[in-house]
């Protein structure tokens, strides 16, 4: 079967992934599945050139899932993980992927929750908005240089509610209108992490933190604190050691709430 503009491939095949073959479906592309019993190579071997290879894996399953892409499929990448950065997809010789930075959510107990259009930026990033505007999610094309800081924004996000959270349970509206102080020392010391990670100064950070309270305004009663709320704090602590960033009030955290 020779490749074609209409065929992308899909690695993973949880909440995401589904979300996302309905949408490429919906606009007449042929998906090609991609789980840990797929022959990867044989599959390469068969659709070569896709228009795209998303891939839909969570945050920890990234690396090894980059490592392992067969070398045809490596220029054509899709991602869409939390707590993405450059650095994330430089390291496994990706240069130039299509990135969503993902503001919905899908779980097997709602339907598909969007909290703020999603941000594509990158050489897809109109096959992917388009695709997700289908099936009535909220997407725009990003210019490339906005896209990082649309990439700290929901870093910011996701990594203050769910650390400042496993202090305060409850949701995110009441712990950014009754917890500021401690929503305000975790969004330093994350930025921070994020400056650390980029090697640059972030000029964008009064717009980040919009972007931040826009979310937050949206969706008032997200939970804070989601399952994955003790590994981020571990991997934020991490990369900040790793990167000689004082993070005093996440340590904190870490000694009450991680065991």
């Amino acid at each position: 079967m020779p490749s074609s503009d209409d065929d992308v491939i899909l690695v993973g095949l949880g909440q995401m992934g589904s979300i996302f073959a309905h949408a490429f479906l919906r606009g007449g592309r042929t998906v090609h599945p991609v789980n840990r019993e797929t022959d990867a190579a044989a599959l390469a071997e068969r659709v070569p050139a896709p228009a795209l290879c998303m891939v839909t894996v969570g945050e920890a399953d990234l690396d090894g899932v980059l490592e392992s892409l067969p070398e045809t499929w490596r220029s054509r990448v899709g991602l869409l993980q939390n707590e993405l950065l450059p650095h994330r997809w430089e390291q496994h010789g990706i240069r130039d992927p299509t990135v969503a930075v993902v503001w919905f959510e899908k779980k097997a107990t709602i339907a598909t929750k969007v909290i703020l259009p999603t941000p594509v930026a990158g050489p897809q990033a109109t096959l992917i908005a388009r695709s997700l505007l289908r099936i009535g999610v909220d997407a725009e094309v990003l210019e490339d240089d906005a896209l990082v800081p649309a990439l700290v924004a929901k870093n910011v996000y996701i990594l203050v509610s769910n650390c400042a959270g496993l202090e305060t349970g409850g949701t995110v509206g009441d712990l950014f209108e009754n917890h500021r102080p401690l929503v305000d020392e975790i969004a330093a010391e994350v930025l921070a992490i994020q400056r650390a990670l980029l090697g640059r100064p972030l000029k964008e950070e009064s717009e980040i933190l919009r972007v931040v309270e826009r979310a937050v305004a949206s969706d008032p009663a997200h939970g804070a604190k989601g399952r994955s709320a003790p590994a981020r704090l571990k991997r934020a602590i991490a990369l900040a050691a790793e990167h000689h960033v004082a993070v005093p009030r996440l340590n904190a955290l870490a000694r009450t709430h991680l065991r």
